[in-house]
């Protein structure tokens, strides 16, 4: 039963990486990976924009360092989301399982699970396994047919990826404006390293980590969260 509801669950974000993933498939085959090497990227990582970082880097040979910084950059996410959703599994959803689900932890089937009150080992199967499929098949699809689609449709599948980041950023930018603050700053280190002359040099690995280190500090220095322990307008007693 728990799996079944986890399997319904996961429908909506089966479908998001169907389209989004479909991209990844025909950039890939842009820069030289077949179609089982695509698919099978996508099977092994899930990682999104680790994905569309690494093949750029993959196709500079030589760039060991620039990616592991910038992929560290980029995933560290999913162990801060790992531990925080840790708080809420069941007593059977220990050890081993730990290990094999952890794989699945995206940032969507992230806010999915945490908002349940316990998360079980069948829901969490259940929930992460469309999207894994989605995510898997609509990078075949991409690489399968990237190369008889029109040069129209190629172009606009083009930008999916940042229309994808856009709609991650404008709902909390919405409500919280140091969140637009942190992606403008990134925004603008990203185009002085693609403009700039002495820093158009620099690998898009290293940029990307040096634009999301640095607009996170402003952000956090410039509006630092409160501690959930502290009460706003009342100094905390020693």
């Amino acid at each position: 039963m728990n799996y079944k509801r986890g399997l319904q669950t996961g429908i909506p974000i089966a479908l998001g990486y169907l389209s989004v993933s479909f991209t990844f498939g025909i950039l890939a085959m842009n820069y030289g990976l077949s179609v089982w090497q695509a698919t099978l990227v996508s099977l092994a990582t899930v990682t999104s924009a680790g994905q569309f970082t690494g093949i750029q880097m993959m196709s500079t040979p030589g760039l060991y360092v620039d990616m592991l910084i910038s992929q560290l950059t980029i995933n560290v996410r999913y162990s801060f989301m790992s531990i925080s959703l840790s708080q809420k599994l069941d007593r059977k959803f220990r050890g081993i399982w730990k290990w094999l689900f952890g794989f699945f932890i995206t940032d969507e089937i992230f806010a999915v699970a945490v908002t349940q009150p316990v998360v079980t080992r069948s829901f969490f199967a259940g929930l992460a396994t469309l999207p894994w499929i989605g995510w898997t098949a609509g990078t075949a699809l991409g690489a399968s047919l990237g190369s008889v689609l029109p040069a129209a449709i190629m172009s606009a599948l083009g930008i999916a990826l940042y229309g994808m980041f856009v709609a991650i950023v404008v709902p909390p930018a919405k409500e919280n404006k140091y969140v637009l603050l942190a992606a403008g700053i990134a925004a603008l280190i990203s185009t002085a390293f693609a403009y700039l002359p002495f820093l158009k040099g620099v690998s898009s690995g290293i940029a990307v980590s040096i634009a999301a280190i640095v607009a996170a500090a402003i952000a956090a220095i410039v509006h630092p969260l409160p501690d959930e322990n502290e009460q706003p307008g009342k100094e905390v007693q020693a």
